[in-house]
């Protein structure tokens, strides 16, 4: 059984997590009560996204702690998917949570409200320099899916956060309250914008379909090169877990060989794909019509 993160990487990201969950929940508090004190529609939405964040966190987390589990005999490749699993519905949350700030920001249009330009101007600067730490710390980690998408969501709340502080301002100079709501659109364009990728690699993943930047006919082609493949077929490729691409294939070697001459060739397949296209965890069937026990290898000799 292969192992493919450190028990140290997965415990530094776990603490990680851990204080960027309570980072979070502190600043969600700071964002409801300052939203409502200044009527920003915006500060609320950051709300709702930062709220999204927490779980996305806490989910980032979860799956950390089931990957760091040792294979066994019902889960033979670990819990490595957990993190795959989670960053799907961390995207699918994203774009929930996009549709109800538009939802909101409409009918803020429909019914201006005056806001406190200052109050969301302060607020939105701690959650700049808050989602930016927090995504500078996560980068640090070890990279998969899972952490991607937490990620994704720290940025893009820094981001949209950023655009807040410019509203805010905007809204001080020239008093026009149709800018919060209009800001808020806009926040929810780049939560959902931000959804879409996580969502199609990790259903892509959740689907065993051939992992991104990889192409079968340059895979099977490489095979076939290999001196004595006559042929491959039953060819699979296909992602565990982010950056564990497996492989499964049935090839067909000319003969005569020997089973030890057989055995030396699955092994040079095994080092080209593991050299040129970083899959390391291969299954192959090799079939020789002409295959011959080692005695009498050397006896056809």
């Amino acid at each position: 059984m292969h192992v493919h993160a450190s028990p140290s990487s997965d415990a530094a990201t776990s603490k990680v997590l851990r204080i960027s969950l309570v980072v979070t929940l502190v600043y969600i508090v700071l964002l409801v009560v300052a939203g409502v004190r200044a009527h920003s529609l915006a500060l609320l939405s950051e709300a709702g996204h930062n709220l999204s964040d927490f779980f996305a966190l806490l989910l980032s987390w979860g799956a950390v702690y089931l990957q760091g589990k040792s294979p066994d005999a019902r889960k033979t490749f670990g819990y490595n998917r957990a993190g795959v699993l989670a960053a799907f519905i961390n995207g699918t949350s994203l774009v929930l949570i996009s549709f109800y700030i538009w939802y909101e920001a409409f009918r803020r249009l429909l019914n201006p409200v005056d806001v406190h330009a200052q109050l969301m101007i302060w607020v939105a600067a701690a959650g700049v320099i808050m989602n930016g730490g927090i995504a500078l710390l996560l980068m640090r980690g070890r990279r998969d899916i899972n952490l991607r998408s937490a990620i994704v969501h720290e940025i893009g709340d820094a981001l949209s956060t950023a655009a807040v502080i410019a509203g805010g301002v905007a809204i001080a100079f020239t008093g026009q309250r149709w800018i919060d709501p209009a800001l808020s659109i806009g926040i929810g364009v780049m939560i959902l914008w931000s959804s879409i990728g996580i969502i199609r690699e990790s259903l892509n993943i959740l689907l065993e379909g051939t992992p991104s930047g990889m192409e079968l006919e340059r895979i099977e082609s490489a095979i076939r090169t290999i001196p004595g493949v006559n042929d491959v077929h039953d060819l699979h490729v296909w992602t565990v877990t982010s950056n564990l691409p497996a492989l499964s294939a049935h090839v067909v070697l000319g003969g005569p060989l020997s089973l030890h001459d057989a055995q030396l060739r699955a092994g040079d397949l095994k080092r080209m794909l593991a050299t040129r296209f970083g899959i390391e965890h291969s299954t192959l069937e090799v079939e020789c019509h002409a295959c011959l026990d080692d005695d009498a290898h050397e006896h056809a000799r």
